[in-house]
């Protein structure tokens, strides 16, 4: 769990003798590091993603996780935090009892109304265990009795890029590894054909209001590149050059990655700079890609009812009925953890048409997903997670009609759901007052959801960390934070 280890691991000895004024300090820790060594070699088995040693720190209920991140964030008021009093409410002020003061975006900052208002869309309970819904997500209608609807999560970040960061990486500053990331680097793979840690970006509604996305959402980091998330492309091969150029045969390739192995090893022993093995082992992933993706990407295997039940979409590369599709073929073959960031969700205006542009697009493939899991006995050990990066607000930003009308950023609470993996089935867990702009019952900060999805996949989030700059870097930051129990099994 110490930098210095990877150094250790892979010191030369050549690179040992010509250090000079070795302590009796430092032939410890060579020693040490040998240890490591035999414990890893023993624990891999061949793998070519293993586990860190000691890895997980208890039985997991989840193997793998599938993480669909609404970028830009959904109303969690016009999807899944019914609050039916709002009517009486319409057009009238937020009240300051409400607000208490709290500070919101130069977006409605000048505004001189901050009107009330209520979802247009019809919410009704769902399933046996009563879950609301709105109408805006009828096959998720399907699966309120396969999750846990948390209505209480809650963030500090205002703004999408920080908020962002901080909903993948557990924290504002760039330049930590994300979730997946830290998954690779703990769990590592199952799969010795694919990477640990995959990403779709897939494609949204035209006209949506979309954020950019940047790759330190699925970025490695301090740690190893070798654990950054890989994005499959939506058009064209999934990844660039993955086939080989006219005339150039799978043996022709395979001489050409020996031969550049010799000089990258070549490389290491001279400068020992443990990058340069994660660059080899990059280099033959590459090329034992170049079969499971294409293998991957091939949906005729997939049965007609199957395909169907994605939705129209989902023979589409790129989209996110065929992203959905993939995460479960990927999960299927042993990949950790699967990414899709689905953009568009950033409604300040025209709200009631955009959202269900959105919901549109994600609704269908989104239960089918769970209920594809479900029915290959892989949801019990597969965790999924759906949420954005913050919340909107209950009062209209711009012009307000009943038809019509926009919502801010809302850090102080949204609508985040899990299912799988450990996770308890049909419950609704936190509660938000009449505005929804306020929790009032078991808040569950990003920490604390990070940690308990850690804790899912048998990993305790204050033993997983990376010393950098002088701190032990954790996921879950420097302060212990909550896992959510009260929703798991």
């Amino acid at each position: 769990m110490h930098p210095i280890h990877d150094t250790l691991l892979n010191l030369q000895r050549r690179q040992f003798l010509a250090s000079n004024g070795l302590s009796l300090g430092g032939v410890a820790c060579a020693l040490l590091a040998g240890s490591h060594t035999t414990t890893k070699a023993s624990d891999a088995s061949g793998r070519v993603h293993p586990p860190l040693p000691g890895l997980p720190h208890f039985a997991p209920r989840a193997k793998r996780l599938i993480y669909l991140h609404m970028n830009g964030a959904p109303s969690q008021l016009d999807l899944f935090d019914y609050k039916p009093g709002l009517q009486e409410y319409y057009d009238t002020e937020l009240p300051d009892s409400v607000r208490n003061g709290q500070r919101i975006t130069t977006m409605t900052s000048g505004q001189a109304r901050f009107p009330v208002a209520p979802s247009k869309f019809e919410f009704k309970p769902r399933g046996q265990s009563g879950l609301w819904m709105s109408e805006l997500v009828p096959y998720m209608h399907e699966i309120a009795d396969d999750i846990t609807m948390i209505k209480s999560v809650h963030t500090e970040a205002i703004n999408h890029d920080p908020a962002c960061t901080f909903v993948m990486t557990g924290s504002e500053v760039p330049g930590k590894p994300s979730l997946g990331s830290w998954l690779s680097y703990g769990l590592g793979s199952e799969s010795n054909d694919l990477p640990a840690f995959v990403v779709f970006t897939p494609t949204f509604p035209a006209g949506s209001q979309a954020q950019a996305l940047f790759t330190r959402m699925w970025s490695s980091g301090f740690l190893s590149t070798s654990h950054n998330g890989v994005a499959l492309r939506g058009t064209g091969d999934p990844v660039l050059f993955i086939r080989n150029p006219p005339g150039v045969t799978a043996n022709d390739r395979r001489k050409m990655l020996d031969a550049l192995g010799q000089l990258n090893a070549n490389t290491h022993e001279r400068l020992g700079d443990p990058e340069t093995q994660t660059r080899i082992a990059q280099y033959e992933m590459a090329f034992r890609m170049q079969t499971s993706v294409p293998d991957l990407t091939d949906l005729k295997g997939e049965s007609k009812e199957t395909l169907e039940m994605y939705g129209p979409n989902v023979e589409k590369m790129g989209t996110y009925a065929s992203s959905a599709i993939l995460a479960r073929r990927l999960v299927e073959r042993g990949v950790r953890v699967v990414q899709i960031l689905h953009r568009g969700w950033d409604q300040h205006n025209n709200l009631p048409k955009l959202i269900k542009n959105q919901s549109e697009d994600v609704d269908q493939p989104t239960a089918a997903l769970i209920k594809d899991l479900k029915q290959r006995g892989l949801l019990e050990d597969t965790l999924v997670v759906f949420g954005g990066e913050f919340g909107r607000t209950v009062y209209s930003q711009g012009t307000l009609t009943r038809e019509n009308y926009g919502r801010d950023h809302h850090p102080r609470n949204f609508c985040m759901w899990l299912a799988g993996g450990g996770v308890r089935q049909g419950l609704t867990y936190g509660e938000t007052d009449d505005f929804s702009y306020n929790i009032v019952e078991n808040p569950v900060h990003l920490n604390d959801l990070n940690a308990t999805i850690l804790h899912c996949m048998g990993i305790d989030d204050r033993r997983l960390s990376f010393r950098f700059q002088g701190l032990d870097q954790r996921l879950t930051g420097v302060e212990a934070p909550r896992v959510v129990k009260e929703i798991l099994l």
